[in-house]
């Protein structure tokens, strides 16, 4: 049937003043808080209604999902901040909307004191001098205001997540910080909780990933090849409390190319480790290797190859969920050694994707555009993944890379391997080693940091000091797009949060008065990370199984009801950027705690 009849049969009772919810037209439109459909008013022509295997209901024959909203749109940036006071080497989005940016004490003076009375006792220095310099900072996302924060022990290289609280927890670091844990709470006027030897082991260059209970372990490290689990704050560990990994061993080289493994919480509570070219499955409650993966090949993928990696969003939608590694760039396995005597080498443009829980997993191959190392990826609200950041020569480690990338990659995991990537508008600012970038809960990209030097140095330096701030909007944030952007009313969102297994109402609204149909939507949460040296820690992004969707009093008015995922092996405890997805344009997140 045409789209004119179409539109004139949805349209015609509202053009002769009827209400489309009132009960006159209950015999036709059924359910009056539920959405009508063209279905319901065509019914008369249509054949009986079938069972839908997703849902397990009857809908009538099954609908066509129709494709995202097309966009020529390539992005576009704005510097929000000449001067962010710090250097921004890891970087953190908190539930309050402020993000933490933090380098390392050793840096020397940075950008921005301490309050006047509050400075700290510098270890590094002979004569015990006051450091009165901040080395991080609290950065509000929607004013662009700085607050300065006090962190004793020293934070370089150092790893983090966000607790079930929406606590940051901080791990390790250099020298006096390498046992250290500090927590920061998302509170006017909070600062650093320090507790300098919770860990048993130094844990520099290693990766913190959260649990399905909420707790935290600690893997790897600079010659530690262990891991040990985060102990409430102020009881230390203990030399039993850590356990010996010899797959961080076996995959170390001269070079240490090993160092902040990828790793990822799998859907059965154990976790996929991928250090240097190769890959484990790790129950590390019996600390046993259960499987190995076939080995990446081309090059070498973790710091100071500093390649990139997610776990591709995972679609509970589907009857199984599948789940998925990507990892892309990285560097030849001598790059680091040779950038140190200049000589910069092209960085890897292969990416690989593996799916973990398949007995016949293997690596598939794909090429990025340009090669990149140091780069970060992030996953985006709609689930596409963005790349961004880094250089095309050399490898991290300070003046150790040239031709810095500044074009950002969208990659599209759902679309045929020709049609994934697609270049977007570049930045001006190269963004080298220590750069680093979130996702904010209004869809654009947070962009900070870059400090190939070893301390503050803004004069004679081919990539000064880096302290400006800028946001990226990604294509889907295309202006022409906003009529059709869902805008979810978050007054009216349960307060007990979103609770495993059980079902979560969402209200929306969208300004284009069109037809949207329950296959045009998708309701996404993302887990936020901890991004620092190329790698977002505890990144998670979930599509949400769909049980009901409605229309409210009028068309452009909705409610959309999802199932929270079953438990926290899918999704750990804590707070989630909740977003509402219309054929690929996603609304501003809102913050839901799930438990």
């Amino acid at each position: 049937m045409g789209a004119l009849l179409r539109a004139t049969l949805f349209l015609l009772p509202i053009l002769l003043g009827a209400n489309v919810v009132e009960p006159t037209l209950f015999g036709i439109l059924g359910n009056p808080f539920r959405r009508p459909r063209l279905d319901d008013l065509l019914n008369p022509f249509l054949p009986p209604p079938v069972e839908d295997p997703q849902h397990g209901e009857n809908k009538g024959p099954k609908a066509v999902k129709r494709p995202d909203f097309e966009t020529q749109y390539a992005g576009a940036w704005k510097l929000v901040r000449e001067n962010a006071g710090v250097s921004a080497m890891h970087l953190v989005i908190m539930k309050n909307n402020k993000a933490i940016m933090f380098d390392f004490t050793a840096f020397g003076p940075s950008s921005i004191a301490l309050p006047q009375g509050n400075c700290r006792v510098d270890p590094h220095s002979p004569t015990k001098a006051l450091d009165c310099w901040a080395h991080a900072v609290e950065f509000d996302i929607d004013t662009a205001e700085v607050r300065p924060l006090k962190v004793l022990t020293d934070t370089w290289c150092s790893s983090g997540g966000l607790d079930a609280e929406g606590t940051l927890v901080q791990t390790g670091g250099y020298d006096d910080g390498g046992r250290g844990v500090r927590y920061l709470e998302p509170c006017a006027g909070c600062d650093f909780k320090e507790f300098t030897y919770d860990l048993s082991a130094q844990k520099w260059y290693s990766t913190q990933q959260i649990l399905p209970d909420g707790s935290f372990v600690v893997i790897g490290g600079r010659r530690e090849f262990n891991y040990e689990y985060v102990p409430p704050a102020g009881q230390p560990n203990t030399i039993k409390e850590t356990y010996y990994l010899p797959f961080l061993k076996e995959t170390t080289d001269v070079i240490e190319n090993n160092l902040y493994p990828f790793v990822h919480l799998n859907t059965d509570g154990n976790l996929f480790i991928f250090a240097n070219d190769r890959a484990i499955l790790l129950d590390h409650k019996a600390n046993k290797v259960i499987r190995e993966y076939p080995k990446l090949r081309g090059g070498s993928r973790n710091y100071p190859a500093s390649g990139m990696s997610v776990l591709l969003p995972l679609d509970l939608r589907r009857p199984a969920v599948d789940p998925e590694v990507l990892i892309c760039g990285g560097c030849p396995r001598d790059s680091f050694n040779l950038s140190a005597v200049k000589i910069f080498v092209p960085a890897l443009r292969s990416c690989a994707r593996l799916a973990i829980n398949k007995p016949d997993a293997a690596w598939r191959m794909e090429k990025m555009p340009m090669p990149r190392t140091m780069g970060d990826m992030l996953l985006l609200p709609n689930a596409e993944v963005l790349i961004i950041n880094g250089a095309a020569k050399g490898s991290a480690g300070w003046w150790q890379a040239k031709d810095p990338v500044l074009t950002p990659l969208l990659y599209r995991p759902e679309l045929a391997r020709a049609n994934r990537f697609r270049a977007l508008a570049p930045s001006t600012i190269p963004r080298m080693y220590h750069s680093t970038s979130a996702v904010l809960p209004d869809g654009d990209i947070l962009v900070a940091g870059s400090n190939t030097n070893d301390g503050y140095k803004f004069i004679g330096e081919e990539f000064p000091t880096e302290l400006r701030v800028e946001k990226f909007s990604p294509p889907y944030q295309d202006p022409e797009l906003n009529i059709h952007r869902p805008s979810i009313n978050a007054e009216v969102l349960p307060a007990e949060g979103m609770q495993y297994g059980r079902s979560f109402t969402i209200a929306f609204a969208i300004i284009m008065t069109e037809l949207v149909e329950r296959d045009d939507l998708m309701v996404t949460m993302y887990a936020q990370p901890l991004t620092t040296h190329g790698y977002s820690m505890n990144q998670r992004l979930l599509i949400l199984e769909t049980e009901e969707f409605a229309m409210i009093n009028s068309v452009g008015s909705y409610s959309i009801t999802v199932r929270a995922p079953p438990s926290g092996e899918y999704a750990p405890p804590g707070y989630y950027q909740v977003h509402v997805v219309h054929r690929g344009v996603p609304s501003k997140g809102i913050w839901v705690k799930l438990h």
